[in-house]
């Protein structure tokens, strides 16, 4: 049963040395939300990274994210737990890294959805965790088929997954994960498909997904981008619902990753999506640009109608610049998915 909250925990023994106590990490914020909601455990806390957009950070800076509150942590949202409040930690604190946390908890459960980011965050977990033996003997997997986070407290509450453990082929196969996703090419997670993956359930399918939000071998869109184009032509022109669809039905990105693809479609050279402003508002102005993805209404254009229908190649009219991981994606050096074949296509 967890400890109710804003409780000062006993300590395990005289000196302050170990708390008694259950602890769970969860790949997402969300997740995190809906099992301290159960009451799955008594320290819940949830881990932010987004992997999928955006490049990469640096080995460094993820480094420093899970160490020790210090002053280099003078920054907002560079310290893992700046997000958590003392009543999820209890008094151990927030000033903790990942790995003491770990250590002062008897048991530790990583809770992993489904999604390619969460099976991303899985992977570099454990590749943290993996030299720590002793963490590692106390750690087990519970991988869910579906997202927390769409689930009250009270139903996950009632939830019996197993708890897997981890295992040296888990722990291999994530770091295996983990270094092909950041490699300066997708070649390493496309080969990760020709292999064993049954050690972490939803990584291929997670991989897979991934790979086809390379630009299309015909369109030159990624997946996400191309099924915008066809929703559109479909009937649905309300920006919110589409970035609400997009991430039921693919669940790559993100509601606020859906927008910046849509700003990509709409402000470029040759769009392939109209109606929003000429002029896209200014980076900190959130209150026009919330405006703008909830009043507009999206429609294609002549050229996105000819993309939508496979006829005419997005990157050949508009400039390419975006990161795939550790891949940076460009006109000149464009890795592509072929839908067809599954397979990859090198520049």
């Amino acid at each position: 049963m967890a400890l109710e909250s804003g409780v000062d925990w006993p300590w395990h023994a005289a000196g302050g040395a170990r708390i008694v106590t259950s602890l769970i990490l969860a790949t997402s914020d969300l997740a995190s939300y809906r099992l301290r909601q159960a009451g799955r455990a008594d320290i819940v806390v949830g881990l932010r990274p987004r992997f999928v957009w955006g490049k990469m950070p640096s080995s460094a800076d993820l480094t420093t994210l899970l160490e020790a509150r210090s002053a280099k942590h003078v920054d907002f949202d560079t310290h893992w737990l700046d997000f958590a409040t003392s009543r999820w930690t209890g008094s151990i604190g927030r000033d903790v890294g990942l790995v003491e946390l770990c250590e002062r908890c008897d048991s530790v459960e990583l809770w992993a959805d489904p999604q390619p980011n969460d099976q991303l965050v899985l992977a570099w977990l454990f590749d943290v965790l993996r030299p720590h033996r002793h963490i590692i003997s106390k750690l087990s997997l519970v991988q869910t088929d579906a997202e927390i986070a769409r689930y009250r407290g009270e139903s996950s509450a009632k939830w019996r997954l197993p708890a897997l453990a981890v295992t040296d082929d888990r722990l291999d196969l994530a770091s295996r994960a983990w270094n092909a996703f950041r490699a300066p090419t997708p070649e390493p997670c496309f080969d990760l498909l020709m292999q064993d993956l049954s050690a972490l359930p939803q990584l291929r399918a997670a991989l897979i997904a991934l790979l086809e939000e390379l630009p299309g071998r015909d369109t030159g869109l990624g997946a996400t981008e191309l099924r915008m184009l066809d929703l559109v032509a479909e009937g649905e022109t309300k920006p919110a619902a589409l970035s609400s669809e997009l991430h039921s039905e693919r669940g790559v990105f993100d509601f606020q990753e859906a927008e910046l693809i849509l700003d990509g479609l709409v402000y470029c050279r040759s769009p392939v999506l109209a109606g929003f402003p000429a002029e896209i508002e200014a980076p900190d102005d959130l209150k026009a640009r919330n405006n703008r993805h909830r009043d507009s209404r999206l429609s294609l254009t002549d050229f996105g109608q000819e993309v939508s229908d496979r006829e005419l190649d997005f990157s050949q009219y508009n400039t390419i610049h975006r990161w795939w991981g550790g891949t940076e994606l460009t006109n000149e050096r464009l890795w592509r998915w072929d839908a067809e074949s599954r397979t990859l296509v090198a520049p």
